[in-house]
């Protein structure tokens, strides 16, 4: 026994209760999971006491939240054309918009007014395309170019006067040719050109040109001759 301490059997009873019984009270403690009450906080605004301007009648707001006043002027988004704001809310009136280019092939309508974002940089024509300042020929006769405006341009080929009278024309040629060469009508024959040709007893022909050209004319020249008549 400690020099000092005097043991009773009074405070042995009560160190014995608080030994067995501490430890259950602090398991039933633990045990339990219902949440602790917060403490109330006196003072604090109710959302009732939050509550957003009313401007009908009195300004306009854009998708920002700017304020306007009535009568000034504004855009109440990027894509939106300039109002005016009035007591009936923004009065919008969509300006002239320039027109767009019959070549555009892409259009940005995020604004007011539409714009051209891609220009087209070729020409269609009969169901093909072709480059800028491109040359091809859709015929043997008729050549073409993309102009640098996206249309298409056309010409046929100016042939010469063909020096006969039965003319051809060749697979893959625009222009017709002479194929049995320079010749004329005597009557209903044909006679070739740069002899003299008799066609009967009586009549020689032949090819003559036009004055001052080696241009065959279609009609010979003809001379009837003396004949005896048998």
């Amino acid at each position: 026994m400690a020099p000092g301490i005097v043991y009773s059997p009074l405070f042995t009873w009560c160190l014995l209760f608080a030994i067995v019984c501490f430890p259950c009270s602090v398991s039933q403690k633990d045990t339990t999971n219902a949440p602790e009450s917060l403490p109330t906080v006196t003072g604090a605004a109710s959302t009732s006491e939050y509550s957003y301007p009313d401007y009908r009648g009195k300004g306009c707001v854009d998708e920002n939240g700017f304020v306007y006043e009535i009568g000034e002027e504004f855009t109440p988004g990027p894509a939106a054309c300039p109002c005016v704001c009035t007591e009936d809310g923004p009065l919008c009136v969509k300006p002239e918009c320039p027109s767009l280019h019959p070549r555009c092939i892409r259009v940005d309508t995020s604004r007011c007014c539409p714009e051209c974002k891609e220009m087209k940089n070729y020409c269609e024509f009969r169901e093909m395309k072709y480059k800028q300042l491109e040359e091809f020929m859709v015929s043997p006769c008729e050549k073409c170019r993309c102009e640098p405006n996206g249309e298409v341009h056309c010409s046929v080929a100016e042939c010469a006067q063909v020096e006969c009278v039965d003319p051809v024309y060749e697979p893959d040629q625009c222009c017709p040719i002479c194929k049995d060469g320079p010749n004329c009508f005597a009557g209903v024959t044909i006679i070739p050109a740069g002899r003299e040709v008799k066609i009967d007893e009586c009549t020689t022909c032949h090819c003559s040109y036009e004055d001052g050209t080696w241009r065959v004319d279609h009609q010979a020249t003809c001379i009837k001759n003396d004949c005896k008549e048998i």
